[in-house]
């Protein structure tokens, strides 16, 4: 069984009825994993509601109170924006202490187990640095969980590796000088934030990121994780994989311009799980309802073989 976290409460968090960052995103991979033939085999499981656990003490460690407060007075007044494409509702800020929570519940069920989870929630997060949500992310809950998952018993070493479209400078920018974790990312470049130079290492030599030329397909994503990814991944012999699973390298995303189709996020499990089967994967971008949900149902079909 395949733990799925997920709530219809993300729901709730509302961007604007042409927001990309909508809702249907998660009704639509919903509806696809019920409908997968190994749909038997997915465990659904809620995240820990707010009331029984706290998401402050982990949130407050990688971000800033004024950043945290300016999330939760925006929503208490009704909603707004952090940024031009960066909203947030009444109901937000709960959603996304809420999401944080199922991130964290997604480590302990993965370090539980040996095995991969998947957590489905909203709002997305590795644009959000430590004093500035944007890119449509609040809270940076990749990093969260790696700073989370470094708290349990035996975890030494803790990655992150991010093949969203979008470099996850959020999630660089929290975790690049802490010497026990390690960020990689692959990313459209150029594209939007308009960070994740290759010359970027971190403090410790604990990140490294792919720029891809827009139109690049799954043959030069492959050839970047068996000759870069993998090698940089196995050297650092994390005690957990966290994937910021994002889906808009998809050809039929809109927001880029990248050419790969559902089945390759398959492939590229197939390389995490080389690595090791203890892997945390949230969802982040992915903006064409169709192939989000294929590559979502991709992505779960390897864990499972």
């Amino acid at each position: 069984m395949l733990p799925v976290i997920y709530s219809d409460e993300f729901l709730l968090h509302e961007t604007g009825a042409y927001h990309p960052e909508r809702p249907q995103r998660l009704s639509a991979i919903v509806n696809a994993l019920k409908a997968a033939s190994y749909a038997d085999r997915l465990e659904w499981l809620l995240p820990t509601p707010l009331a029984k656990r706290s998401a402050m003490p982990i949130l407050e460690r990688v971000h800033s109170q004024e950043h945290i407060e300016r999330v939760q007075l925006i929503a208490k007044n009704g909603g707004g924006r952090l940024d031009a494409d960066t909203l947030v509702s009444k109901n937000s800020y709960d959603i996304a202490l809420l999401a944080v929570n199922a991130w964290l519940d997604g480590v302990d069920r993965t370090l539980a187990t040996s095995n991969p989870a998947f957590v489905l929630a909203r709002p997305p997060g590795h644009h959000a640095e430590r004093d500035r949500g944007m890119g449509f992310c609040l809270f940076s809950n990749a990093a969260i969980a790696a700073y989370y998952a470094l708290e349990q018993p035996g975890i030494k070493r803790v990655a992150i590796l991010d093949w969203d479209v979008h470099h996850g400078n959020g999630t660089q920018n929290i975790v690049e000088t802490h010497p026990r974790l390690a960020y990689c990312s692959l990313h459209q470049s150029p594209c939007y934030p308009g960070t994740g130079y290759a010359d970027e290492r971190g403090e410790y030599k604990n990140v490294l990121n792919i720029p891809m030329l827009p139109g690049s397909t799954v043959a030069e994503y492959r050839m970047e994780f068996e000759s870069q990814v993998v090698p940089f991944l196995s050297r650092f012999k994390p005690d957990l994989l966290i994937v910021s699973a994002g889906y808009d390298a998809n050809a039929a995303d809109p927001l880029a311009s990248i050419e790969l189709l559902p089945q390759d996020f398959g492939l590229f499990t197939d390389y995490c799980l080389q690595i090791t089967r203890k892997i945390l994967f949230g969802l982040e971008g992915g903006y064409d309802l169709a192939a989000l949900a294929e590559s979502v149902v991709a992505t779960i079909e390897r864990c499972l073989i």
